[in-house]
């Protein structure tokens, strides 16, 4: 039975750690209902929270997640030569199924790493979207829109977009729809101009590849005569609504540009190491200027999609790169990965507090990596892995308890099976 389908229960966490202050916590229908000393409340499932603490869901504001079905395939390349010369190639030969269990697959690993929501672009949106279903977990979803200046292909891919709205109007509340338009070097101006003009006129959410790497701002000087950030304003494709990923190849006036439109900033730390794109994320100069987010990127670029792992790397390198041991703390790297995705996509949760959405993990204290526990946030970020959250809850719903999810061996054997034929095909 699909976590769509699955009757909504009450549930009652007694003596649960928030804060730094024994609770107790209820969960009615999708919603933190109450929080409480010794409430006497009665709940179809009562969860023992002593030497547990409770949390926020983790989302990942930016990722591809039936890359996954590409972890380890190409490893160890540069940006370009690794998309043009290995990933684009497969990706070609992809269809519905494959990207569906490959979905299946980043939302089992995600679930098992505490992620309850993740902004996604990739193909194949209802396969996607049907995983996601399925699994119980939130996604802003996007198709990618690439027409490398195609006319006929720009028609295709718009007409593609418009037909996916429509449809996605029957999915659940906890799916997104979103628009993908990958890069400035894969899609034309028109196509550009069209997806913000459809964006605004549907209140929906732009996301976008920017500034990722310094060849792509070379480029866009020779073609435009300005940088990534200033043509974009230039054709008018700047709002409140874009999810600006990456964007690490930045100037000081483009950074004030995109905080003149309200543009939000996603940090993929692991994935920009790894494609060696030769600049770190301007944290010190956009964190009061942007709303600042945290990404995995696919699991063929970071190779997982741990957010744990996520945090801690964007504070050390952050710290590294400006030789400052107080530039992005452990409290700010946890934020950009709870409370500001939550206002960025305008979703009620990042924050356990009675009225919002019953997003939330339970951790398990009693682990050597979170002893003696001075800060649960500190540990959480510098020290621990996911092999320390027992439970994770997604609207209102327990996707995982004691770190086991339904049906996990069923999805690991059929991902490998469809990874394996992508490989011997290639």
């Amino acid at each position: 039975m699909s976590a769509k389908h699955i009757k909504k229960m009450s549930i009652l966490i007694k003596g649960v750690q928030l804060n730094q202050r024994v609770c107790d916590l209820y969960i009615e229908k999708n919603l933190i209902s109450k929080i409480g000393d010794n409430l006497n409340l009665t709940a179809d499932k009562v969860i023992d929270g002593r030497n547990k603490a409770v949390i926020p869901g983790l989302m990942n504001s930016h990722t591809h997640s039936a890359m996954t079905l590409l972890r380890g395939y190409a490893d160890d390349l540069p940006l370009m030569e690794w998309l043009t010369k290995k990933i684009w190639p497969i990706e070609a030969r992809l269809t519905e199924d494959n990207v569906y269990w490959g979905a299946k697959l980043a939302c089992l690993e995600m679930i098992k790493s505490g992620t309850t929501f993740f902004n996604d672009m990739y193909w194949h949106f209802e396969g996607i979207a049907r995983a996601v279903e399925e699994m119980g977990i939130r996604a802003a979803i996007s198709s990618v829109f690439i027409d490398f200046g195609d006319k006929n292909k720009a028609k295709e891919q718009i007409e593609e977009n418009e037909r996916l709205y429509k449809k996605s109007k029957a999915y659940s509340d906890r799916i997104i729809f979103s628009l993908g338009p990958h890069a400035i070097y894969t899609v034309s101006e028109e196509s550009l101009r069209w997806a913000k003009d459809f964006s605004d006129r549907n209140n929906l959410l732009l996301h976008i590849h920017l500034s990722e790497t310094e060849q792509e701002v070379k480029d866009c000087l020779e073609k435009n005569g300005v940088r990534p950030v200033e043509y974009l304003e230039k054709i008018g494709f700047l709002g409140q609504n874009l999810v600006a990923c990456h964007s690490v190849w930045l100037s000081d006036r483009e950074i004030e540009i995109l905080a003149e439109y309200k543009v939000k900033a996603v940090f993929n730390p692991i994935s920009n190491m790894k494609l060696a794109c030769g600049k770190c994320f301007r944290y010190k100069e956009m964190k009061d200027r942007l709303t600042c987010l945290l990404g995995t990127d696919g699991a063929s670029s970071n190779n997982n999609l741990c957010l744990l792992e996520t945090m801690k790397f964007a504070s050390l390198l952050v710290k590294f790169s400006y030789s400052d041991p107080e530039v992005l703390s452990c409290q700010e790297a946890f934020d950009m990965a709870t409370k500001a995705p939550a206002t960025g996509f305008n979703i009620p949760c990042g924050q356990i507090r009675e009225g919002n959405l019953a997003d939330l993990l339970l951790i398990d204290l009693n682990r050597p990596e979170l002893t003696p526990g001075y800060n649960l946030i500190s540990d959480l970020v510098y020290s621990a892995n996911s092999s320390c959250i027992e439970t994770t809850i997604c609207n209102g719903k327990i996707l995982m308890e004691n770190r086991r999810v339904e049906k996990e061996e069923e999805i690991l054997e059929k991902a490998k099976e469809v990874a394996y034929s992508l490989k011997k095909n290639s």
